[in-house]
């Protein structure tokens, strides 16, 4: 199957890059996912039966003082891009974001919103128009790094959010295996902790802080529920054998 990816060049799209070779990936110089006439040229020539979204706009803090650049790569990209697919299946990547985040444990169905921060906005509506897409597959999940950046790290946000070595291996297996997943929206994030405890599992001098210094909103407990995907895991990769995986 010819897969393109949008935002190759990103955190997430870099290591997709790795993980499935042969996907397409053009630099942004050809495909710009805020013009909608660069989208629909770069689909018509690569002609793809399964286009991966993981291009956006990512700052969180940096949103509420560019609403404009955020707006037009979130809401704007994807629907250029759905506009565009014709047949194609559209895996969209979103973010627990578009949850509250009061009580965490989200589950898929649950009804999203409402929003903290622009970002989460953006984010939502680009998750609904996805969902007008013929054949799609919501994926939302939350990634940093492979090492700790930051010298602090907040104590009182709950998240499911793990490194970006752990969690894209996870979604590669979801794109590979796209077509034995039954559902249309699929959490893939790991357990349940605060920010803090994620960052001392690769930076021990990291000291704890606190949201309220953070400049933007933030929710208390934005963790996903991953039963399903905890399910479908092993079915798409392991068994006795190789040959008994679903993919």
């Amino acid at each position: 199957m010819k897969l393109l990816l949008t935002g190759g060049s990103g955190r997430l799209g870099t290591e997709l890059r790795k993980l499935l070779p042969g996907i397409i990936a053009p630099a942004r110089a050809e495909l710009d996912i805020t013009d909608e006439r660069s989208v629909g040229q770069a689909l018509e020539k690569y002609q793809p039966e399964l286009v991966v979204h993981a291009a956006a706009y990512t700052d969180v803090k940096g949103a509420e003082s560019h609403k404009q650049d955020c707006w037009r790569s979130n809401v704007g990209g994807t629907r250029h891009l759905v506009r565009a697919l014709g047949e194609a299946k559209l895996i969209h990547i979103s973010t627990d974001y578009v949850f509250w985040g009061d009580k965490g444990d989200y589950h898929e169905d649950e009804p999203p919103g409402p929003v903290r921060n622009y970002y989460a906005l953006s984010k939502l509506v680009a998750e609904e128009i996805a969902r007008s897409a013929r054949h799609h597959l919501i994926i939302r999940s939350s990634f940093r790094p492979a090492a700790w950046p930051y010298p602090l790290a907040f104590e009182d946000v709950y998240t499911s959010q793990d490194y970006i070595d752990i969690i894209a291996p996870k979604i590669a297996l979801a794109i590979r295996c796209h077509e034995h997943i039954t559902f249309d929206t699929l959490h893939i994030a790991t357990e349940r902790k605060t920010v803090f405890e994620l960052a001392r599992k690769r930076n021990p001098e990291v000291k704890a802080g606190s949201k309220i210094d953070a400049g933007v909103a933030l929710p208390d407990d934005i963790s996903l529920n991953i039963e399903r995907w905890q399910k479908l895991e092993p079915k798409l990769s392991k068994g006795p054998t190789r040959d008994q995986a679903l993919c």
